[in-house]
């Protein structure tokens, strides 16, 4: 097994001291950064991601794996700086206005991060303003909003119409999801994307940055 396998099967069993040691190993061996983080760490959340979609893992294994994958990460990063390594993308996620959950917000963001993306947590409570403001200093693609209220979920309708109202609709897409929330929601609000789940979310946000 090469050292990119064994980085990519220990992230997966979530042995974060392992996978520093062999990210290490990896530099050391002037493997580029790159491929250690393409095809070692963020393969591995692949795989673990797409085993949370069939119900096979479950949010606490899904935690401990992304903490090593994080873990490789972090001795990246400076080497990340250096080589320029840039980022898929640039999402903000928030609980809408009005909704103080934030499980499954918390849990798509990590699922996002582990797909190579920037994700800005807005928190609960967001309103659409908020976002707004987000999108328009940070330069986001992606405007995540999440409810797990029936009573929240007119918010959404409210984040479309202020991307219009502040001339940005068109330089971003923005995903729904939620308990509450279907497809047949998302089209009727004139959102992007709807996302059942936290790994679905993610592969939807990296399908969406290349449309």
């Amino acid at each position: 097994m090469g050292i990119i396998e064994e980085i990519s099967a220990n992230v997966q069993k979530g042995k974060a001291k392992v996978v520093v040691s062999l990210v290490e190993q990896a530099i050391d061996e002037g493997v580029p950064v790159q491929q250690i983080l393409d095809e070692g760490l963020i393969a591995a959340m692949d795989v673990v991601g797409e085993l949370f979609r069939k119900d096979e893992l479950y949010i606490p294994e899904v935690i401990i794996v992304a903490k090593a994958m994080n873990a490789g990460v972090a001795v990246l990063k400076p080497l990340l700086a250096e080589d320029d390594v840039k980022s898929k993308g640039k999402a903000c996620i928030g609980t809408v206005k009005g909704d103080l959950h934030d499980v499954g917000k918390n849990l798509v963001k990590m699922m996002m991060e582990c797909k190579g993306l920037e994700v800005i947590d807005l928190g609960m409570d967001v309103s659409p303003d908020q976002y707004i403001e987000c999108v328009m200093e940070n330069g986001c693609q992606i405007v995540c909003c999440s409810a797990l209220l029936t009573t929240t979920m007119p918010v959404m309708a409210e984040v479309v119409k202020a991307t219009e109202n502040a001339g940005i609709r068109n330089k971003v897409k923005i995903m729904v999801g939620g308990a509450p929330v279907t497809e047949e929601f998302c089209k009727s609000i004139g959102a992007d994307a709807y996302a059942p789940d936290a790994g679905s979310a993610a592969m939807k946000a990296v399908e969406l940055l290349t449309l």
